[in-house]
């Protein structure tokens, strides 16, 4: 049985996964899913990913969720280049460090800014206070001085001269409030210059295609219907806005 990969680009993490299958040949079976309309709260999709949420793996019989886990499983089931986790205990480690960071910093207030200026109000019609984006603009910016102080300093990738996992899953939330029109590689001359060669090393097609979504997310938005997102808007007023 083929391997399955539940994706939808507009996701983060998917994206990571995407392009993490893509640029290492893995030969999957693409299950284009929208979690828009809710396919995650589907019965069927539940069935593979309990979770409810996106990207999933199904590979025969074993279902796997979690961006993170399944780089994880696909790098040691297809034998990946070392690059990518490397088996030294210490680049290793460095990766670990990254990954474990990220949830509470970068991955949060990267999804704020997309949320908050785009989405919330254009397709769930909530305004939000300019205070509460002002505080979510600040706390993306003080992850970002501390991504370039700390785990990238002057090194070309997170880990070194190689890039690595820590920086697929960085890249993709970085690149989340582009979709809301905020430029965060403006004024940061290193942090572009680390994006442009992560960029290169992805492969420069696949790096535009797995984020065309989300670059063209404010056209996207002039044409949506709204009634697409109503049964999510109380989840999304509760968990941005309680």
């Amino acid at each position: 049985m083929s391997l399955e990969i539940y994706l939808d680009l507009f996701s983060q993490p998917c994206r990571s996964v995407y392009m993490f299958a893509k640029k290492n040949d893995i030969q999957f079976d693409y299950k284009k899913i929208s979690l828009f309309e809710g396919y995650q709260y589907s019965e069927e999709y539940g069935k593979i990913n309990l979770l409810r949420k996106a990207p999933a793996i199904k590979d025969g019989d074993f279902c796997l969720a979690e961006s993170v886990a399944i780089m994880l499983y696909l790098a040691e089931k297809f034998h990946t280049p070392e690059h990518w986790y490397p088996a030294d205990l210490q680049k290793r480690s460095r990766v670990n460090e990254y990954l474990s960071w990220q949830h509470s910093a970068i991955r949060i207030h990267g999804s704020k800014m997309l949320w908050f200026k785009l989405l919330i109000p254009k397709a769930v019609g909530v305004e939000i206070p300019k205070e509460k984006i002002d505080n979510a603009v600040e706390d993306l910016n003080e992850s970002l001085n501390l991504f370039e102080e700390k785990f990238l300093q002057d090194r070309p990738f997170i880990v070194g001269d190689q890039i690595s996992l820590a920086d697929l899953v960085a890249i993709v939330e970085i690149m989340q409030p582009v979709g809301a029109g905020m430029d965060v590689f403006e004024n940061r001359p290193k942090l572009k210059a680390w994006k442009d060669r992560v960029r290169d090393e992805i492969g420069v097609e696949l790096f535009d295609e797995a984020h065309q979504e989300i670059l063209y997310a404010q056209d996207a938005m002039k044409t949506m219907d709204p009634k697409k997102m109503e049964h999510l808007k109380p989840k999304i007023v509760r968990y941005f806005l309680s």
